[in-house]
């Protein structure tokens, strides 16, 4: 009798089907979520020219939901969007950069372009580069990351 139930097998076409359905967890493969090392790192993600949604975060029990939020988020994104977590407490000097006090937050930088030199003399070794950062105000969810792409004009992928 390895016949499954009628709600074993309503549950199944439920999970592969509803792309909204939270209540189970889902099998999202490898992490997309890109742990922060250093800003050289940070720099040469964005110098790839799509947009990156980056996570200030801080280890607390708030934070596990938005683990989660960041991990559906990647997955469905990519490659077109990048998503990037910082835990400030061992990099302190990136996030007070930012200037905010209340963690966990989100921003997204896109669009690097070269900044002009406005008649400066500067080194010609050292190219400046200009770039949109745009606060995260929305849900946080997958289905806010989408909504506030299809805003700004942010591209998600070729499917759409």
């Amino acid at each position: 009798m390895d016949e499954a139930s009628f709600f074993d097998t309503m549950l199944r076409n439920l999970r592969s089907t509803c792309k909204y359905y939270t209540g189970y967890p889902k099998d999202l493969g490898p992490s997309r979520v890109i742990h922060f090392t250093s800003e050289r790192d940070f720099v040469q993600l964005l110098h790839q020219g799509h947009p990156v949604v980056v996570a200030f975060t801080i280890k607390c029990n708030l934070t596990k939901h938005l683990d989660k939020v960041l991990e559906e988020a990647a997955v469905e994104f990519y490659p077109h969007v990048k998503v990037m977590r910082v835990e400030c407490p061992k990099y302190p000097g990136f996030c007070l950069t930012r200037q905010k006090k209340e963690y966990p937050f989100i921003e997204i930088f896109h669009s690097p372009e070269q900044a002009r030199n406005d008649g400066k003399t500067v080194d010609p070794n050292v190219t400046k580069y200009s770039v949109q950062v745009l606060p995260f105000n929305y849900d946080v969810s997958s289905y806010g990351f989408r909504e506030f792409f299809k805003r700004h004009g942010i591209r998600q992928s070729d499917t759409r």
